[in-house]
């Protein structure tokens, strides 16, 4: 069977595959060789999209072992219907879509599940890193990263999800909607609200922080003290 290529649409045929450019192949070309039985095409599939999937199995689940096991049936499920891609999108589109049912169908499996229907909003609406940094610095780094995937994980649904598949790991909005099954103008204003439920839940943790901003502990005002006292009496 032929398949289509998505960015060329031209149709590519088995002598094609054997052609392909082999220093750095199209995830639909690895595809294509996975479904004819390249087993190691399927891995290098998997590790290229682990993030992104991982990243839309987490945007539903919070459990890191239960978020795992989701990628890995998505990947398995991904894999038993390669036959299925028809190449209308790309491939890493069509993966996380599968990821996304995968990780509703384990919250529809814990009896937790929360609609996502369009017509439930209303109801539901109510890290640098760069080199050379200190300790310190990466320390607030590491704990404001925190305080970030706190508030998402607080953000409702059908908004998180939204904003994980289109802030974080850059999917375009058709492609957000491609995945959630929604439409594209659903896509925007999904994003808008969780922008601002984002801020406004950011705001609160901020404000209730302020006091502890520039603390200054028992052990640094010990530290400057006694600096100063061996310093004048130095100067005596």
């Amino acid at each position: 069977m032929a398949i289509v290529n998505p960015i060329t649409t031209d149709r590519l045929t088995a002598a094609d595959l054997t052609e392909a450019d082999e220093l750095d192949p199209t995830d639909e070309v690895l595809a294509a060789r996975a479904r004819a039985g390249e087993s190691a095409a399927f891995e290098l599939l998997m590790r290229r999209n682990n993030r992104r999937v991982y990243r839309t199995v987490r945007a539903v689940l919070r459990d890191g072992a239960e978020v795992e096991d989701a990628m890995q049936e998505a990947y398995i499920s991904a894999f038993t219907h390669l036959d299925q891609f028809q190449g209308t999108s790309r491939w890493s589109t069509w993966l996380c879509r599968i990821a996304f049912n995968e990780a509703l169908a384990h919250v529809r499996r814990r009896r937790r599940f929360v609609s996502m229907d369009v017509t439930n909003e209303a109801t539901m609406e109510g890290t640098l890193k760069g080199p050379g940094l200190d300790p310190e610095r990466a320390a607030g780094d590491r704990e404001l990263a925190r305080v970030l995937e706190g508030a998402i994980d607080r953000l409702p649904d059908i908004y998180r999800g939204v904003l994980v598949l289109r802030q974080l790991d850059g999917h375009s909005v058709a492609e957000t909607a491609e995945i959630l099954g929604v439409a594209e103008e659903v896509v925007k204003t999904r994003l808008h609200r969780a922008r601002a439920l984002l801020r406004t839940e950011l705001e609160a943790r901020i404000g209730a922080q302020l006091d502890e901003a520039y603390a200054f502990g028992a052990e640094r005002c010990d530290r400057v003290v006694a600096a100063v006292l061996a310093h004048l009496r130095r100067r005596a």
